[in-house]
């Protein structure tokens, strides 16, 4: 019978000695896991930190990290062909990259110059002339000899072009490939579809929008037509994948932000239109002021009108094509701008010698003067290094 007892005791004994080793993983587990959220916290506070001091960091000066000669371009104009720039005048055109190097040369005589550029591609036209010339920031791509006088040109990054040529009494519609075979033509009429008065193609070449402006009864109207240019187009009518019609509006400026997305700016409203095969509008924003300029992103829609108050010159709304139901947002400024561009999360406003650039959220981050005339900026990398482009270098600048 004590054999019983000791048995019994020496189980218990050893069932309390197993409960407290349980015990003991648990709460050497539980010390090592708030150990390590302790320690997940500190890195979280301290990369908070540092953001909220990055976002907070105003800029004040920039240092040039790297700079290139490069051969004095006069009174040509220079104009981004994404991290390159296309140089170009009445005489010919070239295009430099960012350590100076011309990839290529093209020589011409245009008196009045149509451009187009989408990404890294350009085509350049001669208004009332017969050669457009198509290139991207790498080559030449090729030519094209049209049979009527051009009036407009547009390009895709896929180097196909869009040309408005004029008639007699009917004004052509013609698309070429970017080795100057033409692949569609199409003709418009002031007294049925209207006079193109701007054009856009998607990057990926598929959709061209194209506003053309008629007058019905004395009044003025304006269409804002797609055409699908993908197999998917090949089952429609005409390649016509959809067209809105405006009362009373005139429509100057079409534009694709994305192979989905385009938007047309009208002399009292903005229209953004999305959809791949058959666009339709998104969003609608009227406004009652004059259009001073238009940019845009692949995201986002700039306008810039005279500001609103008496303490500001001038204003930029700016749209979210991916939000369409979020309202404008408003920054103000004074600096004689020659060009606007969004950034990585920031718009930069610069003209030859005075730079300012704001956060999305309407943060001023810097603002202050160039060293040299500017003739061209573009960023660079991150979101604060930039590519000054002057009469004679190549400046990389990096902010601080």
């Amino acid at each position: 019978m004590a054999d019983i007892r000791s048995f019994i005791k020496e189980k218990e004994k050893r069932e309390r000695n197993k409960e407290e080793y349980k015990k003991k993983i648990v709460l050497h587990k539980l010390a090592a896991f708030y150990k390590l959220l302790a320690v997940i916290l500190a890195l979280v506070a301290i990369i908070v930190f540092f953001v909220i001091q990055y976002k907070r960091h105003v800029y004040t000066d920039y240092d040039i990290i790297a700079s290139v000669e490069r051969e004095n371009a006069g009174s040509a104009t220079d104009t981004r062909l994404n991290d390159s720039f296309l140089t170009y005048s009445k005489d010919g055109a070239h295009c430099t990259d960012t350590r100076g190097n011309i990839k290529w040369n093209q020589t011409f005589e245009i008196q009045d110059i149509r451009l187009s550029v989408c990404g890294d591609t350009v085509a350049i036209g001669d208004y009332n002339g017969r050669q457009i010339y198509i290139a991207d920031s790498e080559k030449l791509l090729g030519e094209i000899t049209t049979t009527m006088p051009i009036r407009d040109v547009a390009v895709s990054a896929s180097g196909d072009v869009a040309a408005v040529l004029a008639d007699v009494d009917v004004t052509w519609l013609n698309i070429y490939d970017s080795t100057g075979k033409q692949k569609k033509e199409g003709r418009t009429h002031m007294d049925d579809s209207g006079y193109p008065m701007a054009l856009s193609f998607s990057p990926n070449g598929e959709l061209l929008c194209v506003a053309y402006v008629y007058v019905d009864t004395g009044v003025l109207k304006t269409n804002v037509a797609f055409y699908d240019f993908s197999p998917v187009g090949d089952n429609v009518s005409d390649f016509l994948a959809s067209t809105w019609s405006y009362t009373d509006l005139l429509v100057p400026y079409v534009q694709f932000v994305n192979d989905t997305t385009a938007f047309a700016v009208g002399d009292s409203r903005l229209m953004i239109y999305a959809g791949g095969h058959k666009p339709a509008p998104l969003a609608e924003h009227l406004f009652d002021r004059e259009v001073r300029s238009v940019f845009y992103s692949d995201r986002y829609i700039g306008l810039v009108f005279n500001a609103d108050n008496n303490e500001n010159r001038y204003q930029i709304d700016v749209y979210d094509t991916q939000n369409a139901t979020a309202g404008e947002k408003h920054f103000y400024f004074d600096v004689d701008y020659t060009d606007i561009f969004f950034g990585k999360d920031n718009l930069v406003i610069y003209n030859e010698t005075e730079c300012q650039i704001f956060t999305m959220d309407g943060t001023e981050k810097y603002h202050g003067n160039f060293g040299k005339t500017v003739r061209l900026m573009l960023p660079v990398g991150n979101t604060y290094k930039y590519l000054l482009v002057t009469d004679d270098t190549i400046d990389t600048i990096q902010l601080k």
